[in-house]
């Protein structure tokens, strides 16, 4: 298999573009998400400290803590739904086109 006949096939190009489209993008808000949470402790720990209601020891920053994870994990179901769907259909197209 020739890999130019790959690298120029449309299917390959659309896939790649989309994919790096979609990684770049979920990057993008994980990292802005992480980084405004360190900052937020860096420069606001006082916002963080503050009890969820009164008379709880769970803070701010353990409810914001864990929704970061949970939008780990969220992005990480969002790849793996469109990789499933969507970037196996073009794979698969790429394959049948090349043989």
């Amino acid at each position: 298999m020739d890999l130019r006949v790959i690298q120029t096939h449309p299917a390959f190009n659309q896939l790649a573009r989309e994919r790096a489209r979609l990684g770049v993008g979920m990057s993008i808000v994980m990292a802005a998400a992480y980084f405004a949470y360190i900052l937020t402790i860096a420069f606001w720990p006082r916002l963080l400290g503050r009890p969820l209601w009164d008379g709880t020891v769970i803070t701010w920053g353990v409810l914001i803590g864990v929704g970061l994870i949970a939008l780990g994990f969220i992005l990480t179901a969002v790849y793996v739904r469109r990789a499933n769907s969507r970037f196996d259909q073009l794979s698969q197209l790429l394959l049948e086109d090349l043989r």
